[in-house]
């Protein structure tokens, strides 16, 4: 009896020991970076990124930037997940036509991406968007929610077109000084049958400067944070992740002010905001350079609902910056900095992708 007694205890630590396992998914983002068609389009600023236009924009090479973008899609988080992300938030696309061309791309065709997308009112022309693997994620609703800003200065001290040293471009209505940019895309729907919120954003620029377009971006973080206590207001316990572009990084204040994020997970009180991309930005890491200054534009953040380490539901697992060597320019005077195109060579973008895990205990 005795001996059977002992056997049996060692079974059930045997088997007590086996490793858990878990779902993952990948939820990413990235700046595509001018992805525009070779058509001109009369009704926005797009005419750089046509055959005749400076860029000499053509079939050859929109199509090289495809391929491109696509490889870097299929290969975001596999270093521990085999499958390409099953979200891709996605910014500076001309329109929905480049995304469809982008998702039959052979490195990522047979992920069966759908695409959610609005045109924004930025007169660049540049949009955001959501591509989703069908068989994972089946979406429920979805809207774009417009960011009303104007600018203070007056009429005659106001030019109609502002770029930055990231050829992002905002442009200011003479009529109400109205300016122009990138709605927010919420996205609702069911991962594995779990209720997932996504926002997608492109913050506006630092056109002018940092700290004189700040109020922009802290109108921005205010519209985000908005719509968060939005749906928190339905439902408590709402899983949100809100990510993009922010032109921005985790200590400015359109992060810490308006949204009040934390880079400490048990630091977030109920209803706040984790940002993972914070700790990182500390230890020197960066998706974007600027004159040999590395930042932290691209981030993605989620509610405290999805860091409760109870993996019955999906939680947020961890984060990490997508920078492999052949991303990064080799040569010349923007060595080691993401490599985007030239007048020479067709590249990726001119920021580093992000992404995060989401893991569940399978059952």
């Amino acid at each position: 009896m005795k001996s059977l007694i002992t056997t049996l205890i060692c079974i059930v630590s045997i088997c007590s020991a086996q490793p858990k396992k878990y779902s993952i998914h990948t939820v990413a983002f990235y700046n595509f970076e001018n992805l525009f068609d070779t058509i001109n389009n009369p009704l926005t600023n797009d005419d750089e990124w046509t055959p005749k236009g400076f860029q000499h924009w053509d079939s050859k090479k929109y199509n090289q930037k495809l391929h491109n973008l696509s490889q870097v899609l299929a290969e975001i988080g596999t270093t521990e997940n085999t499958n390409a992300p099953t979200l891709i938030g996605c910014s500076e696309i001309e329109n929905r036509t480049v995304l469809d061309d982008l998702i039959k791309q052979p490195y990522i065709s047979d992920k069966d991406y759908g695409i959610i997308h609005y045109d924004s009112p930025d007169k660049r022309g540049i949009d955001v968007a959501l591509l989703y693997q069908k068989k994972h994620f089946k979406p429920t609703s979805y809207t774009n929610i417009p960011l009303i800003i104007y600018s203070k200065e007056r009429k005659q001290d106001v030019p109609t077109k502002i770029q930055d040293n990231t050829e992002d471009e905002a442009e200011i209505s003479l009529d109400n000084h109205r300016i122009f940019t990138r709605d927010q895309l919420l996205v609702t729907g069911y991962l594995e049958n779990e209720e997932i919120h996504i926002i997608v954003n492109h913050w506006p620029s630092r056109s002018g400067g940092e700290k004189k377009s700040s109020p922009l971006r802290e109108a921005a973080g205010a519209l985000n944070r908005k719509i968060i206590d939005s749906l928190q207001r339905i439902n408590p316990n709402a899983k949100v992740i809100t990510m993009g572009d922010l032109n921005d990084g985790p200590f400015n204040n359109s992060l810490k002010k308006m949204l009040n994020t934390k880079s400490k997970k048990e630091e977030v009180p109920p209803l706040g905001i984790f940002n993972p991309f914070e700790a990182m930005a500390n230890k020197g890491f960066g998706t974007i350079a600027y004159r040999d200054s590395w930042d932290i534009f691209d981030q993605v953040m989620v509610t405290q609902s999805l860091i409760q380490n109870d993996y019955k539901q999906f939680q947020f697992w961890k984060a990490g910056i997508y920078n492999k060597p052949f991303l990064i320019q080799t040569t010349g005077p923007y060595k080691g900095y993401p490599k985007r195109h030239s007048a020479t060579e067709i590249g990726f973008s001119d920021h580093f992708p992000v992404y995060v895990y989401l893991i569940k205990e399978k059952r």
